[in-house]
């Protein structure tokens, strides 16, 4: 999000308009938690992890009282437009204070599970992909040397687009996402073919919401009799530097934005699909997207 805040204001600057971060989310918005940004203020964050502004989650801003402060702050500190970067939560509370409230929002996709609809990518998933992936590597030179059986866990409570990226780049034996059901008997009898045909090491790449990975190691284990290790990412992949990519994205998008509020535009997110940047009214946004790729998900097994 760093390279996108930056963007964000120093191109408003640039159109000769005052710039405020607002820290921690929906919950400074709420409590006038503003700071005044300039160019010296977002220097050398372009490739660093994370957001400068924080964040966190709000629950009290979904409900009437809460956008109720929101909007009373906004007035109160003269704030004429909001850029939000964020993913769906973040887009349903920007949708309700622009259609309830008429508060001009734009948004700028930032989610690691890159499942908002109308964009091919989102800020954030690439840098995600590719830190799941490094340590999955180093996984793979452990299974294989010890000859075991990995399951490594990946986020992805609703969306398994991280674990099927990494799967393929990684050249996993299995994954297992939300959006596929998968049959534990069917990969038991296929890590026990392999076995008999001289493969002695298999990755298993689950998406956190798919399925415990620790009973699935149990099960297998006690089909297969061989032994197995979990390993869970967890919030590892929300850190580290941005990619070239996510960092190109971001200030691309940044500017779009920019000049969407000062078109009066609303209620939208800037998303980028074909190489274009699109606006995707933040009702589409937020819709199930369909990006799961059957093609790309059935040469896991081809491949092994």
């Amino acid at each position: 999000m760093n390279p996108a805040i930056r963007s964000v204001a120093r191109y408003a600057i640039h159109k000769g308009l005052e710039v405020y971060g607002i820290l921690r989310g929906y919950t400074g918005l709420m409590e006038g938690d503003f700071i005044k940004l300039n160019h010296r203020s977002v220097s050398n964050i372009v490739g660093r992890g994370g957001t400068i502004l924080k964040t966190a989650r709000c629950p009290e801003f979904f409900k009437v009282s809460g956008q109720k402060k929101a909007v009373e702050q906004l007035k109160k500190h003269l704030i004429d437009a909001l850029v939000v970067i964020g993913g769906d939560g973040s887009f349903r509370g920007a949708h309700k204070l622009s259609l309830h409230w008429n508060i001009q929002v734009v948004g700028i996709p930032g989610t690691i599970d890159n499942d908002l609809n109308g964009t091919d990518y989102t800020i954030g998933s690439d840098t995600a992909v590719n830190v799941a992936l490094d340590a999955i590597d180093k996984i793979r030179d452990t299974a294989t040397s010890l000859e075991r059986i990995f399951i490594v866990e990946v986020m992805g409570r609703l969306s398994g687009y991280i674990a099927l990226q990494v799967g393929i780049a990684g050249g996993a034996e299995e994954v297992i996402i939300p959006e596929e059901r998968f049959n534990v008997g069917n990969i038991c009898e296929r890590i026990k073919e392999g076995r008999r045909k001289g493969k002695y090491s298999w990755i298993i790449i689950v998406a956190e919401g798919a399925v415990n990975s620790y009973d699935l190691a149990k099960v297998i284990k006690k089909r297969t009799g061989f032994d197995i290790r979990v390993s869970v990412l967890g919030y590892v992949q929300r850190g580290g530097s941005p990619t070239a990519f996510d960092r190109v994205l971001a200030t691309s998008l940044g500017p779009a934005a920019v000049d969407a509020v000062l078109h009066g535009k609303s209620d939208i997110m800037m998303g980028i699909s074909n190489g274009d940047i699109r606006e995707i009214p933040f009702a589409i946004a937020v819709r199930k997207k369909a990006w799961l790729d059957k093609n790309l998900f059935g040469l896991i097994r081809i491949l092994t």
